[in-house]
């Protein structure tokens, strides 16, 4: 009984810090005005094996009613049409340059060496950083340039809208956003003067140029795989400011397009975890199934297997209503589907399988694919 009862407790809290998150988190306006002079922005784009998204990604950034950018693309030694695609465009657009990419030097992680080189080539006052399976709506630039000089934040990031298309991407991806809005109190670091650590998604990375070579760029953390999370780390040990803001009226992103490519790509990050401490990740597991998984597997139990009801029967019940609570909370600020709160048990599962995957990995000293290249021990990118 006492066990359920701290559970609960531990629940309610966690649906606090939730709500006071999503109501503290700011949004980019569609009337924001930039004060002049406008800067000159840089949006960076790497790109390797996209040839689906980065013509999409590409026209859909030339829309920006914002006046004063360049749209800068390295090929990541791509062996599809990316490079064609992209030079296509940029043979009819001034604004928009294509690098072809040096080949991967040793000791660098693929995607921290393309950002390194698209930021080499930049010409603006800002750095903004974005996946080439992103989409823009057309005052995102002008709306989140408003947000970041009234700031003044080292890096501004946050939460595009993630878009699933099949059944296993609309139960599984909500589950990342609802592991970091329910355990990180965002509300509260956003009001800190000092430097802390805080949420960083790599989808989405906006930069003064002058804080970015301060903090070392991504040369500082070109041997980790999760380049988007040590580089806020980096933010925060020079003493910077994270400024993290909701997204996703503004940016959406389709981060996976299989299954496969979702298994892969979520063992990179977890994998990642472990490399730097596997306690870390089992004390995560270990939070995640005791508060978020068990009520699940406890109600089960209790209705249909158990001989009769047990006295914490009713705990069980607050305990599940309130994470369907907190899962219908997030998929209504996000609009995602609603298979991600009703199958929550389904999705979740697959982060702990795919965790026990990723750190199996690592103890038998094997790496994890991405973008077909090998990191692990054996490369010394983890």
């Amino acid at each position: 009984m006492l066990v359920q009862i701290l559970v609960l407790v531990g629940l309610v809290i966690f649906l606090l810090n939730l709500m006071m998150n999503l109501r503290s988190l700011r949004v980019p306006q569609v009337d924001a005005i930039v004060p002049s002079p406008v800067p000159f922005v840089s949006i960076l784009i790497p790109a390797r094996n996209e040839e689906d998204n980065i013509g999409p990604c590409i026209e859909c950034l030339r829309k920006q009613d914002y006046p004063n950018y360049e749209i800068v693309v390295v090929d990541d030694n791509s062996t599809d049409r990316t490079a064609v695609i992209a030079k296509e465009i940029a043979a009819s657009d001034s604004r928009v340059r294509v690098i072809d990419g040096a080949p991967l030097p040793s000791g660098w992680s693929g995607k921290a060496f393309a950002c390194h080189q698209l930021a080499m080539a930049a010409r603006g006052e800002w750095l903004l950083f974005v996946d080439a399976d992103t989409r823009h709506k057309p005052y995102m630039l002008r709306s989140v340039m408003a947000l970041a000089l009234e700031g003044k934040p080292s890096l501004l990031c946050g939460f595009p809208r993630q878009i699933a298309t099949t059944l296993s991407q609309k139960v599984v991806i909500p589950v990342f956003y609802f592991l970091i809005m329910v355990w990180t109190p965002l509300w509260w670091l956003q009001r800190c003067d000092d430097s802390k650590p805080s949420v960083t998604i790599g989808q989405f990375f906006l930069f003064r140029s002058d804080e970015y070579w301060r903090i070392g760029g991504h040369e500082a953390v070109r041997s980790r795989v999760t380049e988007d999370i040590w580089l806020g780390a980096q933010v925060c040990r020079n003493g910077g400011q994270i400024m993290v803001v909701d997204l996703s009226p503004v940016v959406s992103c389709q981060m996976y397009g299989s299954l496969r490519s979702m298994w892969q790509g979520f063992a990179k990050n977890i994998y990642s975890v472990a490399a730097f401490s596997p306690y870390a990740l089992f004390s995560l597991m270990a939070i995640a199934y005791i508060f978020f998984l068990a009520p699940f597997y406890w109600l089960w139990n209790d209705i249909f297997l158990a001989a009769s009801a047990s006295e914490w029967r009713n705990l069980v019940i607050a305990q599940v209503l309130i994470i369907l609570l907190m899962r219908y909370l997030l998929k209504r600020h996000f609009k995602e589907s609603i298979f991600s709160t009703v199958l929550h048990p389904v999705g979740l599962s697959f982060f702990f399988v795919d965790s026990l995957w990723a750190f199996s990995r690592r103890v038998v000293g094997r790496g994890v694919q991405w973008k077909s290249r090998e990191y692990g021990r054996k490369t010394g990118i983890e």
